[in-house]
């Protein structure tokens, strides 16, 4: 035999053939893949250092065992943040919904990966060679798909990150990875990328960063807008928050009100009491969510390691895929094996609203869009269908992230291990005004158009990212 016919993920559509001679210590597709090979010799030909010439210091972290998790796990006030893949993004580090772990576990058990101020932080599993460096004053730990790096200062950090987050960069690390269905790069792999040094590409860098900024803060002050435009139609006059005092913190009250209910103190503080009497005094009526919906019931628990892909198991909507503006991204898949008990009761439709039940995200809630259909959805999560003859599924997801329904989940929420969550029966209580048909729908139609035009400048960002990318890919390769 003379030659291999291979195929590679990275291009779907497109198969290639290699003479035997061009075969050399490996054997996976990636590693061969021309565009790959060509872009390679480019960089190589420009007589690059290795990233290893950078380093003055390089660790992984770990992953507390499932069982033990209790032990190592903390809550935002007492623990240091524990930097997941998802956290190191081409922005910076994203602590949106950061893990913690406490202090022991990091000056113990996690000594040796400790992230401060500075530190580049390289993504080796999953997504690989994302990289961010660690803000001003920062102090925190990662697991064991990431690697935190030491070197000399904070530019030539900021400029490692630039040129890993380019396409010539992601696409070398790439070119280097090993493990097949779950790609990954090993500490040799890693440190041998060459690294074409060029401050333009940080400065180049620099400018969509800041563009990003400055369309979020646009983007987040039309978002903001949301509640106080919902309170407003549906006349509800909420009260200001109190003022976090000693004597504001301290009340008392009598045993009949609490027989019955919860005894924590939190669940029954006079400010929950006071908005729950703003709530009923709305100017339309008031129904429990249990009243106006089809269905509500938790995700699925996997019950068997996961499949590798489509073919062989559904896609799962897992908590994080469930993003912060409402939206569903599934960049990063796991699939459910289609064997797996009750999986077929575990089907999500369009429009169906999921719910974020447990973890530091809990109430974090996104719609079902068409795309997804048939997708299972994971546990930690709820699934919700409303009634559409009581209620506009916009409306009542639009209502779900307001301060309206927000306020009832943070009284609900309790932390029965290291994990805050909350209930099903907690869920279905929540007090939901209803105004009409017509008028719930009116309100969505404005706030969809809202996110629309939030959503437009998020993808002016991902245009600027895409020019600044080619204009980096060209002053590398042609300089």
């Amino acid at each position: 035999m003379s030659s291999f016919t291979l195929s590679s993920t990275f291009n779907k559509n497109k198969v290639f053939i290699l003479n035997r001679r061009e075969i050399k210590k490996r054997f996976d597709p990636f590693y061969y893949v021309p565009e790959l090979v060509e872009l390679e010799k480019k960089v190589l030909s420009k007589k690059p250092k290795q990233l290893r010439e950078y380093v003055r210091s390089i660790a992984s972290g770990a992953t507390p065992k499932r069982d033990e998790e209790e032990k190592y796990y903390s809550d935002i006030k007492n623990g240091v943040p524990f930097l997941r893949v998802q956290n190191v993004t081409e922005w910076g580090l994203d602590l949106s919904d950061v893990k913690y772990i406490n202090k022991e576990t990091h000056n113990g058990l996690l000594k040796r990966s400790q992230v401060f101020e500075n530190d580049l932080l390289v993504t080796i599993t999953g997504r690989i060679a994302s990289a961010a460096v660690a803000p001003k004053g920062f102090e925190g730990n990662i697991n064991q798909h990431s690697v935190v790096i030491k070197t000399e200062s904070k530019e030539v950090s900021e400029i490692l990150a630039a040129y890993l987050n380019c396409s010539v960069g992601q696409k070398l690390a790439l070119r280097n990875t090993t493990g097949g269905t779950r790609p990954a790069l090993d500490y040799p792999a890693l440190l041998s990328i060459p690294i074409l040094h060029d401050k333009r590409v940080l400065e180049i860098t620099r400018r969509v960063v800041e563009q990003k900024k400055q369309n979020e803060v646009t983007a987040e002050k039309l978002l903001a807008g949301i509640d106080d435009y919902l309170l407003k139609e549906l006349g509800i006059a909420l009260p200001a928050p109190p003022e976090n005092t000693l004597k504001n913190r301290i009340f008392t009250t009598s045993f009949n009100k609490i027989t019955g209910q919860r005894y924590d103190p939190t669940y029954h503080r006079l400010n929950y009491e006071k908005f729950i009497n703003s709530l009923k005094n709305s100017s339309f009526k008031i129904c429990k969510l249990k009243d106006i919906i089809l269905f509500l019931d938790y995700g699925l628990m996997p019950t068997q390691d996961y499949a590798f892909t489509e073919d062989e198991g559904l896609p799962m909507i897992r908590v994080t895929n469930i993003m912060k503006d409402g939206y569903i991204n599934m960049d990063k898949v796991e699939y459910i094996k289609f064997n797996t008990p009750k999986l077929k009761d575990k089907i999500v439709q369009e429009n169906d609203i999921l719910m974020v039940q447990c973890g530091n995200t809990t109430g974090k809630c996104a719609m079902v869009t068409k795309e997804f259909i048939g997708y299972t959805y994971g546990s930690f999560s709820f699934a919700i269908r409303t009634n559409p003859k009581i209620v506009n599924q916009h409306f009542l997801f639009y209502l779900l992230n307001s301060k309206i329904v927000q306020e009832q989940l943070n009284r609900s929420i309790t932390i029965t291990s290291v994990r805050p969550n909350t209930t099903k029966p907690e869920v279905e209580n929540f007090l939901i005004p209803v105004p009409p048909l017509d008028k719930q729908k009116k309100i969505a139609e404005h706030i969809s158009a809202i996110r629309k035009e939030a959503q437009q400048l998020k993808d002016k960002t991902k245009e600027e990212l895409k020019k600044a990318s080619n204009e980096i890919e060209k002053i590398l390769l042609t300089q």
